[in-house]
């Protein structure tokens, strides 16, 4: 895999890379429309969608719309550094979901090529209790130690938005789960077993790195009636400083919110330090603060995203602000999602997509920002 850091030439052209098999047309069209946004923002030309095999005379900046894996696919588009990305990079498939997040059973465990021990260590304390587990009798053994402290939850390493996901209160309800499993997938990707939480906050922590530019914030997501009437990801409402994890810590936080930030920073750290060949420059992570089985609060980080996502309309119009402002330390940055044609966007916003899309139906995908009015 590459270093992180390159004394190579610097990238001279901008290419948008759908490398996910499934994509809908409206989230192609955002990529693609974030890729300029990002040419301008570097000074360089965005010359279109890469084209695997082409030799190209620049030196590209690449931005894919999935995580990258392999030394190969590095080579093949001259990633030497997070210099030359928008989202990540990792060495093996695991490592990009969210089953890095826990430890295994035991150090007989079944576990993947690559995997970290000193990576689940480090970040023991900015996560919830649970295991990972790569086998049916791991997961079942995993299962049974988190039942002695109440219910717990069982969530498949792909899947997104709480897909999947099945809550079991005793035994007879994790072998129902564990019944249901591909044992091919589980063998593949592995399993994620933790406490189940109740009355659950989800956070959002992540940063952004594009050139020179350093931008962190935390924030929330919003849902919103689709086109079905079904209650779906609407779009995430940022505060966004200028610098890495410690300017966002430098300002006034409420104390939950300043713990979710410093579990994601522990976590941000960890998984660079033990994961060698892993590159991000654009980092998201989810913090889930609730109420454990036995009543005790609980808050760690849920999982990462190191590829370009819902939020990264309004984290490049934070970096659009502060590249057009020298002297301005935080904004406020939305993205939004907004279904029907009626919807209209809010005065001033970005629009990035609207139009019908052949999966969803009627959309608008825009972004606001404006200054953070308490810096």
């Amino acid at each position: 895999m590459p270093e992180r850091e390159s004394s190579r030439a610097v990238p001279e052209a901008v290419v948008h890379y759908p490398n996910r098999s499934r994509e809908p047309e409206h989230e192609t069209a955002v990529h693609r429309a974030l890729a300029q946004r990002i040419a301008a923002l570097l000074g360089i030309e965005f010359i279109g969608q890469y084209r695997p095999g082409e030799r190209y005379a620049q030196r590209l900046y690449v931005v894919p719309s999935g995580t990258l894996v392999g030394r190969e696919q590095a080579q093949a588009l001259g990633l030497a550094s997070e210099l030359d990305l928008f989202g990540g990079l990792v060495p093996e498939p695991f490592i990009e979901t969210k089953a890095i997040t826990h430890p295994l059973i035991g150090p007989q465990a079944s576990a993947p090529r690559g995997w970290s021990h000193a990576f689940t260590d480090r970040v023991a304390d900015s996560v919830l209790p649970g295991f990972t587990a790569f086998s049916l009798a791991d997961a079942r053994e995993a299962g049974l130690r988190l039942l002695e402290h109440g219910a717990a939850r069982l969530k498949p390493v792909r899947a997104t938005g709480g897909r999947g996901q099945v809550t079991f209160k005793n035994r007879d309800e994790l072998e129902q789960a564990l019944q249901a499993l591909d044992t091919h997938e589980l063998a593949a990707c592995g399993l994620v077993l933790e406490d189940n939480l109740e009355h659950v906050t989800t956070f959002s922590v992540g940063q952004v790195r594009v050139g020179g530019q350093i931008a962190t914030y935390y924030g929330t997501q919003r849902l919103s009636p689709d086109n079905r009437g079904e209650q779906v990801y609407g779009g995430s409402d940022l505060v966004v400083v200028r610098g890495g994890f410690d300017a966002l810590l430098d300002i006034e936080l409420p104390e939950r919110t300043r713990l979710a930030v410093s579990q994601a920073q522990a976590y941000d750290e960890a998984a660079i330090a033990c994961y060698p060949g892993l590159l991000a420059s654009r980092r998201n992570y989810d913090i889930a603060e609730g109420m454990d089985g036995e009543g005790q609060p609980r808050s760690g980080v849920l999982e990462q995203s190191w590829r370009i996502g819902g939020a990264s309309s309004a984290e490049i119009a934070a970096l659009e602000a502060f590249a057009a402002d020298p002297g301005l330390r935080a904004v406020q940055a939305s993205s939004l999602e907004l279904y029907g044609s009626q919807a209209e966007p809010p005065p001033g916003a970005t629009v990035l997509f609207r139009g019908e899309d052949a999966e969803v139906g009627f959309i608008t995908k825009c972004a606001t920002v404006k200054p953070h009015d308490d810096l």
